[in-house]
Order: structure tokens, then C-alpha cells, then sequence
């Protein structure tokens, strides 16, 4: 009885040898193994190339995401910093912009006032019947 007990556990270990060797030999192949521990017993299994493939897409589609969401964070960092950095140019640029249409209109309130005040008076002094 002993002897059989020692033939079942030499026959376990060599089944366990040979599931180990073919699942080194597909992870040499480019195969994806995983592992799941399951009362204290280790399963190995192969993921299917599907499986990998769709989690390589994924991680690449979160690599190509990130490096968008930083490209555009930079670019509104940059239109932030070119509004609003240079304030104190815009606030002198508007200032003079604004004095030189006061002036403007100044200068063309002056040019027909005599004009206009004539308009006035003829139209004030005029009698209808």
C-alpha cells in the first residue's frame, strides 16, 4: 500500500513536471501566462492571444490618451499665459487706442461745430405758416 502511495505521487509529480514544461514553453513561444492561487494551489493557464492583444491595444490607447491630455493641457497653458500673463500691455494698448478716438472725435466735433450751429439757427429762425 505504501509502494502504490509512492507510485501515485511520483505519477502527480511527473503530470505536474510536464504541465509545467508546456506552460514554459508557450510563454517561450510569445504565448501570455497567467496565474490564479486557488486553496493554496497555483493554477497556470495560457491567456489567448486575443486577450493579450486587446490588453496591449488598451494600454496603448491609455499611453496615446495621457499624451494627448498633455499636449492640450500645454497648449491652454500657453494661451493662458499669452492672455493673461501680458495684461499690463493690453491695459496700455486699450488706453492709448481709447485716447486716440477721443482725440479723433474731438477734432471732428471742431471741424463742423460751426456747420452744425448753423443748421441750428436756420431751422430755428425759420417761420412756417
Amino acid at each position: 500500500m505504501e509502494a502504490n502511495r509512492g507510485q501515485n505521487g511520483i505519477q502527480l509529480l511527473l503530470a505536474a513536471e510536464q504541465e509545467a514544461q508546456h506552460i514554459v514553453n508557450a510563454a517561450r513561444n510569445g504565448a501570455n501566462v497567467g496565474y490564479a492561487v486557488s486553496d493554496s494551489h497555483v493554477l497556470w493557464y495560457l491567456v489567448p492571444a486575443k486577450m493579450a492583444r486587446l490588453k496591449q491595444a488598451k494600454e496603448e490607447a491609455e499611453k496615446e490618451i495621457a499624451e494627448f491630455r498633455a499636449q492640450m493641457e500645454a497648449e491652454f497653458q500657453r494661451k493662458v499665459a499669452e492672455s493673461s500673463g501680458d495684461s499690463g500691455a493690453n491695459v496700455k494698448r486699450l488706453e492709448k487706442e481709447t485716447d486716440e478716438k477721443i482725440i479723433h472725435l474731438k477734432t471732428e466735433a471742431a471741424r463742423i461745430s460751426h456747420d452744425v450751429v448753423q443748421m441750428l439757427l436756420k431751422h430755428v429762425t425759420a417761420v412756417k405758416n
